[in-house]
């Protein structure tokens, strides 16, 4: 595996579900599904280094684009796995080349497990906090997962750019007011 740093505080963005605004830090949301390189139960933050690759992955499939919160990130980390070349037979293990697969079909449609999960969990046994990669939505586009339970011990910040506090800080400010 390439190994790479990202930072100090560089920055990457985030679209996620304006319900949970109040949460942006959080990969639960992740850990419901799954996703690209992280299997249901294990959460992931997806995030990416231009907004509007941001706002294409959490479009996904859709042909209209879903009411989101979009946020900036900071972002230091060391000893990310970095695949924004691809697959290299020399220097990938032969599961990255599957990296792109079509992992909802095969996990929702096919209920066989998605190799890109085997990936992620190679690279989180491996200690590493995350993988940086092309968008497969635009491969101009790179995105970083990011695995929360291995912030305390690889020491990654990633934490949401929010100055005047404008995120919302927990669910009531979701709560409807009946007139």
């Amino acid at each position: 595996m390439i190994l790479t740093h990202i930072g100090p505080e560089d920055t990457f963005f985030r679209a996620f579900t304006p319900q949970w605004a109040y949460q942006p830090e959080s990969g639960a949301g992740a850990a419901v599904r799954g996703g690209r390189f992280n299997r249901q139960g294990v959460e992931a933050r997806y995030l990416a280094a231009r907004a509007d690759v941001a706002l294409l992955e959490y479009q996904s499939e859709s042909a209209l684009l879903p009411p989101a919160t979009l946020a900036s990130f900071l972002v230091t980390a060391e000893n990310v796995v970095d695949f924004t070349c691809g697959y290299v037979e020399e220097t990938w293990n032969p599961i990255w080349a599957e990296a792109y697969c079509n992992w909802k079909g095969m996990a929702f449609l096919d209920e066989i497990e998605p190799p890109s999960w085997v990936i992620g969990d190679l690279v989180r046994e491996a200690g590493y906090p995350g993988i940086l990669y092309r968008s497969a939505r635009n491969p101009s586009g790179i995105c970083l997962v990011l695995f929360p339970d291995l912030a305390k011990t690889t020491g990654y910040k990633a934490s949401v750019f929010d100055p005047g506090a404008l995120l919302p800080q927990n669910a009531l400010s979701w709560s409807r007011q009946q007139k």
